[in-house]
């Protein structure tokens, strides 16, 4: 343990957790998110710091779904009541006026379970989507021309933290900004120690900016073996990552024969990874709804009109030259044509060079207290909703006033999240260092949006290259 260590523990006493691979080596095999996983480690680990692995074990087979569970036999041949902590998935049957389940974990296919309007009304969160909760289930037999299903008879929500922001953000006073660094980069599972300088953990942590700020919307492209696609994929309930396939715009925006909003209405993120592998079931019909929801937050399928604060994130490989440069200066020329459209690009507010990380290797791995990862989701969820910064960020910066109206919306929304990520105590344009707003805040996020705006003129030159001369209040 070290003193870093010890003031985690001190300061986060009952949402902080000791984090080794070895106390998380009962989980191989499962497929289980990180702040599931954290949540575990936390419940069957005694004050003493020690890891029950036999009654953690006992938990996971008797609880935890898995592919060659017995569960579904037991809950039909054997009249057996079976509660889970579970991913369940929830789709609307329109036609048939009922909500379906499935659990593909356990091989519960969407015709074999249903919500019962009981339990439906009493959680709005099983009125369709994904979430993960305690469930009872309960077989119900055929009757008469009736066949027989699965229920969920119980429900809890898992949320297991009532999170005060208040106290998570007057604890920042106990931290360096390199502590508090440190600190995120640990919460998000890696080992501080891994990077090679100061510069490399704030692009790290970067990754993190689409958490916290609503409507941010990022391109992030890497080299295979970043850890990208792990940070957007575990780390928190509130985003969805798209992982190749076809999509459609009834999936990310509404599904007009379901009548059931899309994944921009029902997550923080909407994250599309390996971009270059994704297909569209219409080009046209996805830059022209992505261009509106982009620039203002609304769209528009069918008659219907809804607005959403979702981020949305594009993630892709880049071919690198041996110094570990991009082979060609059009970065976006990796992204499908859908997405080098000049108008489309504009309306993303920032560039992470996900080049100038470290690939994942051993020395990355964490070792040491971190905060609990479902603990850390809920706190980057609540800053979401939080307008100080945004209007600290207004206070601090001055904006020539023929700025291009893009770019002082992408750099004053990166501002923002930065400041909620690096100075969560600050309530006022008074509580901060401006020096320190400048370095940390202000000049990556020119760095970001400085990089759209070149890559945007690149390929159009009606765009302009530079960025407007933004800085920071003198007064």
């Amino acid at each position: 343990m070290n003193a870093l260590d010890t003031k985690i523990q001190e300061t986060f006493p009952g949402e902080s957790v000791y984090k080794a691979p070895e106390r998380y080596s009962l989980f191989a095999g499962k497929n289980l998110p990180s702040f599931i996983k954290d949540w575990l480690v936390s419940r069957f680990t005694d004050e003493d710091g020690m890891l029950d692995k036999e009654d953690l074990s006992i938990f996971l087979n008797r609880h935890i779904p898995h592919t060659n569970s017995q569960l579904k036999g037991d809950l039909i041949n054997d009249n057996q009541s079976v509660t889970l902590l579970s991913r369940v998935i929830i789709e609307p049957d329109v036609k048939a006026g009922i909500l379906r389940f499935s659990i593909p974990d356990i091989g519960i296919k969407l015709n074999e379970g249903e919500v019962p309007p009981y339990i439906a009304k009493k959680f709005p969160e099983l009125k369709g989507g994904e979430v993960w909760g305690v469930v009872k289930l309960d077989y119900v037999p055929p009757q008469g021309k009736e066949k027989g299903i699965i229920e969920i008879t119980e429900y809890t929500p898992f949320k297991p933290y009532e999170v005060d922001l208040e106290y998570y953000r007057s604890v920042r006073n106990e931290y360096s900004l390199e502590e508090w660094v440190d600190l995120l980069i640990r919460s998000m599972e890696y080992n501080p120690e891994g990077f090679d300088n100061f510069t490399q953990k704030l692009l790290f942590i970067s990754r993190l900016l689409v958490f916290v700020e609503p409507r941010l919307n990022i391109i992030e492209l890497a080299p295979k073996g970043t850890g990208k696609s792990y940070i957007f994929g575990n780390l928190s309930k509130y985003g969805w990552i798209i992982s190749g396939g076809i999509v459609t715009r009834a999936k990310l925006f509404y599904d007009v024969n379901r009548n059931t909003p899309g994944l921009i209405s029902r997550y923080d993120y909407v994250a599309m990874d390996e971009i270059q592998t994704i297909k569209f079931s219409d080009e046209m019909e996805i830059l022209g709804a992505l261009k509106s929801y982009l620039e203002s937050g609304t769209f528009t399928v069918a008659n219907i009109r809804q607005t959403s604060n979702a981020s949305f994130v594009l993630l892709g490989n880049i071919p690198l030259t041996s110094e570990l440069k991009p082979l060609n200066k059009q970065y976006i020329r990796e992204l499908p044509k859908v997405f080098q459209n000049s108008a489309l690009l504009d309306r993303f507010h920032g560039f992470i060079e996900g080049w100038r990380l470290p690939r994942i290797n051993e020395s990355l791995k964490v070792r040491g207290y971190a905060l609990n990862v479902e603990y850390f989701s809920e706190i980057l969820h609540s800053l979401r909703q939080v307008g100080d910064f945004a209007a600290i960020a207004d206070d601090l910066l001055e904006i020539p006033k023929k700025s291009d109206t893009r770019d002082v919306t992408g750099i004053k929304r990166l501002c923002s999240g930065y400041l909620k990520l690096l100075f969560p105590n600050v309530h006022s344009a008074n509580d901060i260092d401006k020096s320190d707003f400048e370095n940390y805040c202000l000049k990556p996020s020119l760095e970001k949006r400085g990089i759209i705006r070149r890559q945007t003129h690149l390929i159009d030159r009606e765009f302009r290259e530079d960025l407007p001369t933004i800085v920071v209040r003198n007064d």
